[in-house]
């Protein structure tokens, strides 16, 4: 199993760890612990660097498998021996970006949700922009500037972001705590975990996220389009 640092403290940048798997066809490793976000949600993976010895090696991707987190190297990397010491560290500009942006998303859900009841039915992202989909079939062109005025002054809120990690019965006791139009939580899963932005918006989430809106800085809706005769497709830039 490995212990994922990001689900507790999105501000990792680096750590040390033990390599507890090899797969030589993939030129993966899987660690006993790791900062590196593995994907999910919409969210990217993180990118960044493994030492062994002082020698860096370039993670190109990183997945989750089960209950294990692999980081492929970059292509001829030396791989090391299962039970060997590396350290990681994070393309953490990359990784503040996305931080930055996931939040500013669920700051969108929470606006969209509370003032006009939409739900979310897709979304992605990249570092400093991503887009989300709702079933919002009364989205106009003269509330898209509403929207966003309304996505900045939760942002000048400086409102606190918290994470918990709370048993799956005590989560869904939470109202309207899944916020997409399909509940995509595996049914096997014990433990969820949640992301508050204080005062704006409850849901379960497994990305990462800042402390504070504040952190977030200027947003934009630079475009929207409809996708249909009910949903529509908001796109979001960070400035």
């Amino acid at each position: 199993m490995t212990e994922l640092l990001y689900q507790t403290d999105s501000y990792v940048q680096d750590f040390s760890a033990t390599v507890l798997a090899v797969d030589t066809e993939q030129g993966a490793l899987a660690l006993d612990r790791t900062a590196f976000y593995p994907g999910g949600g919409g969210q990217p993976h993180d990118l960044g660097l493994l030492a062994l010895d002082g020698n860096p090696l370039s993670v190109v991707q990183v997945k989750r498998v089960g209950q294990q987190v692999w980081h492929r190297l970059a292509a001829g990397s030396a791989l090391p021996a299962v039970g060997a010491a590396v350290q990681g560290q994070l393309d953490w500009p990359r990784r503040y970006a996305l931080m930055r942006t996931h939040t500013a998303l669920h700051i969108l859900c929470g606006v969209v949700w509370r003032d006009y009841g939409a739900q979310v039915t897709g979304g992605n992202m990249d570092p400093g922009e991503g887009r989300m989909d709702f079933e919002f079939a009364t989205l106009r062109g003269e509330l898209v500037g509403e929207i966003e005025a309304k996505c900045n002054a939760e942002i000048a809120a400086a409102r606190a972001v918290r994470v918990q990690i709370l048993p799956r019965d005590a989560a869904f006791q939470i109202p309207d705590l899944i916020r997409t139009k399909i509940n995509l939580l595996p049914e096997g899963i014990s433990e969820v975990r949640t992301v508050e932005i204080v005062g704006l918006d409850l849901q379960a989430d497994g990305g990462t996220h800042v402390a504070n809106t504040r952190e977030v800085g200027h947003v934009r809706v630079a475009d929207y389009k409809s996708k249909g005769a009910i949903n529509k497709r908001i796109y979001l830039k960070i400035e």
